[in-house]
């Protein structure tokens, strides 16, 4: 294990193998666009970090968030079942972090939400991360877990002209723990659920615009497949597209997402020139949120459904997906 910045203050760009010790982002050094060194408590404030958790089956799917932007912290969530008609959806916007804290270890260290009666704490330990949230609407005691020989995809590279964003993410993680819903209380194991870790952060651009997308599920022969796929954050010399099959990853390269903007709810269609990616992403609901208070915006769609298609592994094989319960995101933010 290493600190991302090494001692010339370099960060490790490209493709991770192995784990990092600490984003250690105060030993790079972060300078203006005419090479003037930013101040530390400037460099603290452009930092931002993301964790974001996800839940996903063929009945029921739940996204969970801490976001700390420094001038303001974000935590939301939503849980919606299908059968049950039930959509439960809860956010809460602080100015200037207050009752946030993230820690900048991938592995082992702590993001924490408390604000006005909503608390939300995530951490990961032995390869199981584990989710704590309670708010007036909801308690839920959640883990997701990695076989013994996953492959979390880790990728760090370089936005814009003096910045950069590391990400580090997992799908297709195993789900145990219960969600209480005022008085329902939904067993997780028992609904089959595989799940999502992303854990984000970095000096990125100013005005920066992307497209997400993430399933985790299993494949026409009953095996336990995840996905990654990105455009418009990670794509300086590498991507951070990757598949899972059984918790091995398979790298792939750049993708095109094709939707409508302002129809968000129609099919999406997400493919790679090389041929390997070939998806089709059908809308069953959405969160949205727009933000924008001058400094700061944010225009957030993130649609859950499911998806079809095929993707090829590096080996070759053609994997099959019907029905794959996933996730979809729009999403432009000015920090």
């Amino acid at each position: 294990m290493a600190n991302l910045v090494d001692s010339k203050g370099v960060p490790q760009y490209g493709w991770i193998k192995e784990p990092i010790t600490d984003i250690n982002f105060s030993d790079y050094p972060l300078s203006n666009t005419m090479d003037a060194l930013v101040a530390p408590w400037r460099k603290k404030l452009k930092f931002n970090q993301f964790h974001f958790i996800g839940l996903l089956g063929e009945e029921f799917m739940a996204g969970i968030a801490i976001v700390d932007l420094k001038l303001v912290s974000n935590c939301f969530f939503y849980v919606w079942h299908k059968d049950r008609g039930l959509m439960v959806e809860e956010s809460a916007i602080v100015p200037f972090g207050l009752g946030t804290n993230m820690d900048t270890s991938p592995d082992e260290g702590r993001s924490k939400f408390f604000y006005l009666g909503t608390k939300s704490e995530i951490f990961q330990k032995d390869k199981t991360t584990h989710v704590c949230l309670n708010s007036k609407s909801v308690n839920a005691n959640i883990q997701l877990t990695q076989s013994s020989d996953y492959q979390p995809l880790r990728v760090c590279s370089q936005a814009g002209y003096n910045g950069w964003v590391y990400t580090q993410k997992s799908a297709g993680l195993t789900v145990s723990g219960e969600f209480k819903i005022k008085d329902e209380r939904f067993d997780l194991s028992a609904m089959n659920l595989l799940g999502s870790v992303d854990w984000s952060c970095g000096f990125m651009r100013r005005e920066t615009a992307w497209n997400w997308a993430c399933f985790s599920g299993k494949d026409n022969q009953d095996r336990i497949v995840g996905l990654n796929l990105a455009s418009g954050v990670n794509e300086t010399g590498v991507t951070e597209n990757g598949f899972w099959l059984d918790g091995a990853l398979h790298k792939l390269g750049p993708v095109r997402f094709s939707f409508l903007r302002l129809s968000p709810e129609t099919p999406w269609m997400i493919e790679s020139d090389c041929g390997r990616v070939n998806l089709t992403f059908m809308p069953e609901g959405k969160r949205t949120e727009k933000v924008n208070v001058g400094i700061l915006a944010s225009n957030f769609k993130q649609m859950f459904g499911y998806y079809n298609g095929s993707i090829i592994t590096d080996q070759g094989e053609t994997v099959k997906l019907e029905r794959v319960a996933g996730f979809a995101e729009d999403h432009y933010a000015k920090w």
